[in-house]
């Protein structure tokens, strides 16, 4: 997957476009495209079923071929998240299957897991996500993400920890929960010849104030929003 940008950061549709659709459905993913998302995330777990949990897949879950079927019919970007460990060489082989090595990436909070895409395959992208949610970061909306002290001394620690996470996974994309981006931690990113992505992240105000520090996509659950929330930005 190429996060080289072009003037903006790419638009990545959380779970397809969570705002309009059921999440990780086919209506979703749809909905992402119509609203021109550059690539949608799609979680995958046991038995390759797509879902961000047991508890949370949709009524008719999808198989991760499904999904890459549709990926493949389409001129869009995939990010698959890995939500159970053990799957990396059945991943990697529905990827390759479907040609869709080149146009995606596999992200995980196991730096583990993506050591072992590597190995499998090192011209696949991947991506360490952070956190875990210990800090409960997401629980938080905007603003509140921003100025709550739990984020803030979360964020302030990020630029030292950047190049642990980098280096632990064996990777060169961050993705990072928007409440714990800043300046520095882009920097510290970019020193190490990192993208960064940030997750998931729906204000426009805060979308604005991302791209401005430089991050190469956001993970949102409303694409066309954010579309539009970056080109008001680039008409300034």
């Amino acid at each position: 997957m190429n996060f080289a940008r072009d003037g903006r950061p790419l638009v990545i549709g959380h779970r397809g476009a969570r705002a309009l659709a059921p999440e990780n459905t086919l209506a979703s993913f749809e909905a992402a495209v119509a609203a021109g998302a550059d690539a949608i995330e799609l979680d995958v777990g046991k038995d390759l079923v797509v879902g961000h949990s047991e508890r949370e897949r949709p009524e008719r879950a999808l198989s991760l071929d499904e999904a890459l079927d549709f990926v493949q019919g389409h001129e869009i970007a995939v990010l698959v998240d890995l939500k159970r460990p053990g799957i990396e060489r059945e991943v990697v082989a529905s990827l390759r299957r479907y040609g869709l090595v080149d146009r995606a990436c596999v992200s995980s909070t196991s730096p583990r897991a993506l050591r072992s895409i590597a190995t499998i395959d090192g011209e696949l992208t991947r991506s360490i996500t952070y956190p875990n949610d210990r800090y409960r970061i997401s629980r938080f909306s905007w603003p509140s993400a921003i100025t709550s002290s739990t984020a803030t001394a979360a964020r302030s620690a990020m630029p030292l920890r950047v190049p642990l996470l980098l280096t632990a996974a064996r990777v060169r994309v961050l993705t990072l929960h928007h409440a714990l981006l800043s300046a520095a931690v882009v920097r510290a990113a970019r020193k190490r010849g990192a993208s960064v992505v940030a997750w998931t992240v729906n204000d426009p105000d805060r979308i604005a104030a991302l791209a401005r520090l430089g991050v190469d996509a956001v993970v949102t659950d409303d694409p066309g929003r954010a579309r539009e929330a970056l080109a008001t930005l680039n008409a300034l």
